[in-house]
């Protein structure tokens, strides 16, 4: 295997030029992710089997690392490099995909977990993080009945989104790799990391409700097309420009400090209920700015008290 091993090594130091010419995070360093796509094709027969017969897919893959910047670090779990359809794929992780956000610094951290039938799970609200309950060392937590993940966005919110099992299995079983798997057996992640892969499903509905980055976007448009996955929401965030404004005129009429926080509860729970965060920003810019400006008020007054 040696001198296929040094073909392949041939390919993926050939890509040096496009690598440099596509790089989106200039922490990556070519010497680096060449050496660990080496190692990842070279540390099985099978892959390296693969790649000798459609070198062209390596190249690809190596170059999508540097336009979607990220990294084949095992250390880090970002991505792998796998076999998938006579060709070597870029795999990115639901870890990666998170970190991709928080490096572009739309959201400051991200938890993805799946949630047993022994545990117990509650949303707190379309601002707090769930509370979620659970033995971890517990040897039979029962099955998987769903999966969720938070984030807390640059400006202090969290986010929750969260997926049954039987949701997670409708979008898996519209995936090309599993449907590989049901008519030729051909295994696919969903086989052999379904907890992984339900985490990565949540996340990539999730996402649609974060603060956009091109980074993040490109790399599950590679993951829906290039990766075989699939996995499209057809349920985009909608923004409802009436509703936001609605509250917002109810914000700006409140004569107090309680008067403002009920109603800013009460746009809580719709504008969570509709998933609109376009509505959830500009609703919550308004209270910030009428909070303000209620508290000079009552610092004006108290001052004229005093006198």
């Amino acid at each position: 295997m040696s001198n296929a091993i040094a073909t392949i090594s041939q390919d993926i130091y050939g890509t040096r030029d496009s690598f440099a010419s596509v790089l989106t995070d200039r922490t990556l360093n070519f010497e680096r992710e060449a050496g660990f796509a080496i190692q990842t094709i070279s540390g099985s027969d099978y892959a390296t089997g693969i790649a000798l017969k459609n070198r062209q897919s390596v190249v690809n893959a190596v170059t999508n690392i540097a336009a979607i910047g990220i990294s084949l670090n095992p250390a880090k779990k970002q991505a792998y490099l796998v076999p998938r359809d006579g060709r070597i794929c870029l795999d990115i992780s639901y870890m990666g995909l998170m970190d991709l956000a928080m490096s572009t610094g739309a959201i400051r951290w991200a938890q993805a977990e799946l949630v047993y039938s022994s545990d117990t799970f509650a949303l707190n609200g379309f601002d707090k993080p769930p509370t979620h309950s659970c033995n971890p060392f517990s040897k039979d937590r029962g099955e998987v009945v769903g999966v969720y993940v938070v984030v807390k966005t640059a400006d202090g919110d969290y986010l929750t989104e969260t997926m049954s099992i039987d949701e997670v299995n409708a979008i898996r079983d519209r995936s090309s790799a599993w449907k590989a798997w049901i008519n030729k057996k051909a295994s696919c992640p969903w086989v052999t990391d379904p907890g992984e892969m339900a985490k990565k499903t949540c996340v990539k509905r999730a996402y649609k409700y974060w603060p956009k980055t091109e980074r993040l976007e490109q790399a599950i448009h590679h993951l829906n097309t290039d990766g075989g996955e699939g996995l499209q929401f057809s349920d985009k965030p909608q923004h409802d420009a009436e509703m936001a404004q609605r509250w917002i005129d109810q914000v700006v009429r409140a004569e107090s400090q309680d008067a403002l926080k009920q109603t800013w509860q009460a746009a809580l729970a719709e504008t969570r209920q509709a998933k609109d965060m376009a509505a959830y920003n500009q609703i919550k810019a308004a209270v910030a700015n009428r909070k303000q400006e209620l508290d000079a008020f009552e610092e004006k007054t108290l001052e004229g008290d005093a006198a």
